[in-house]
């Protein structure tokens, strides 16, 4: 497993210099200051969510407007170049393993939001050449931008189609800059990351939050009394592909 990436005072004035003379691309520096935690920083030994799709409304895409704003995900124009941290997929497409003649039209007309497993054996983290993706030890599935090479090894070994490369500058297709999250540069893969910035201060996931279903659960898998232990508990979930061996631990109530 890979540990952050640690910086001293000095290289990080370097760089941050660096990025104010234009030599490197603002807004690609995610450094976070060494120390003690936000006071109010969420902590878990097992981050995972549970998403109730009987609550979506139809074509409802709140969640990924919020995803997609906070962290500066562009709206590329050429569909083969698209950007994606969350997105929806119809039954079929997202539990292809689930799908028989029989199945409930409700469920094949409804669309499912997917992203990021955030797997408990992820077959990204053991392609990665150079450690740019990373398993935390609470679970998260994270991207080291800096390590990135462009590689796409984990495009390839990811059966959930979550990742995505970004072929040219992705600025200028960003609607509205969020400056509090970097955005990325040409050659580097990019993916949901359960807004680890986010609960660094004490925050919900956007998606969570901006649900008007509250449709979106997240919590400690390993904490029996947390919000998606309790809904695993009294409903029935399925998981994407699992005859992968994955272990998602992204839920869904269909």
């Amino acid at each position: 497993m890979k540990k952050p990436l640690s910086i001293s005072r000095r290289t990080l004035l370097k760089a941050t210099g660096a990025a104010a003379l234009g030599i490197i691309p603002a807004g690609t520096l995610l450094v976070r200051a060494a120390g003690k935690p936000h006071p109010k920083a969420l902590q878990a030994k097992n981050w995972a969510m549970v998403i109730n799709a009987k609550l979506c409304p139809p074509g409802c895409r709140i969640c990924q407007e919020a995803c997609h704003k906070v962290h500066n995900v562009p709206n590329m124009p050429d569909p083969k170049q698209d950007v994606k941290w969350i997105w929806p997929e119809s039954y079929n497409s997202a539990f292809p393993y689930e799908t028989h003649p029989y199945t409930d039209q409700a469920n094949e007309k409804r669309a499912y939001p997917v992203l990021c497993n955030h797997c408990e054996n992820p077959s990204c983290v053991r392609v990665c050449p150079t450690k740019a993706t990373f398993q935390r030890p609470d679970g998260v599935v994270m991207m080291d931008y800096h390590r990135c090479i462009g590689c796409r090894f984990c495009m390839a070994a990811c059966p959930y189609g979550a990742r995505s490369f970004n072929f040219k500058d992705p600025r200028p297709h960003i609607p509205q800059l969020n400056p509090a999250y970097p955005t990325r540069t040409p050659g580097v893969v990019e993916k949901c990351n359960f807004c680890d910035e986010r609960l660094a201060v004490g925050q919900m996931p956007a998606c969570m939050e901006a649900c008007p279903a509250k449709a979106i659960l997240f919590g400690d898998l390993n904490d029996p009394a947390s919000p998606v232990r309790q809904a695993l508990a009294s409903n029935v979930t399925l998981q994407r592909k699992t005859k992968l061996g994955t272990r998602p631990k992204v839920f869904y109530i269909v």
